[in-house]
């Protein structure tokens, strides 16, 4: 049998539960969800070409393990 991998700090429960969290939302809950997403001045939103893409992925890999030895990394909460 094959073994799951998954992120830091991601284990199957994790997953099942945000799998079910999106599941089951309505398409109402969903848009006002993605709507209120655009308007969070707390994040931000940028396109990128999909064959930069995977170097972007590295790049905040990398960030995200600096931080974690410098213990001061934003634990995820979903």
């Amino acid at each position: 049998m094959k073994q799951r991998r998954f992120p830091k700090g991601w284990d199957e429960y994790r997953v099942k539960r945000v799998l079910a969290y999106y599941e089951s939302q309505s398409e109402d809950e969903a848009m006002a969800e993605d709507e209120a997403a655009w308007e969070d001045q707390s994040q931000t939103f940028m396109e990128i070409p999909n064959e930069l893409l995977p170097a972007v992925r590295e790049l905040l890999a990398r960030s995200a393990d600096k931080e974690d030895e410098q213990g001061n990394a934003k634990k995820p909460d979903a």
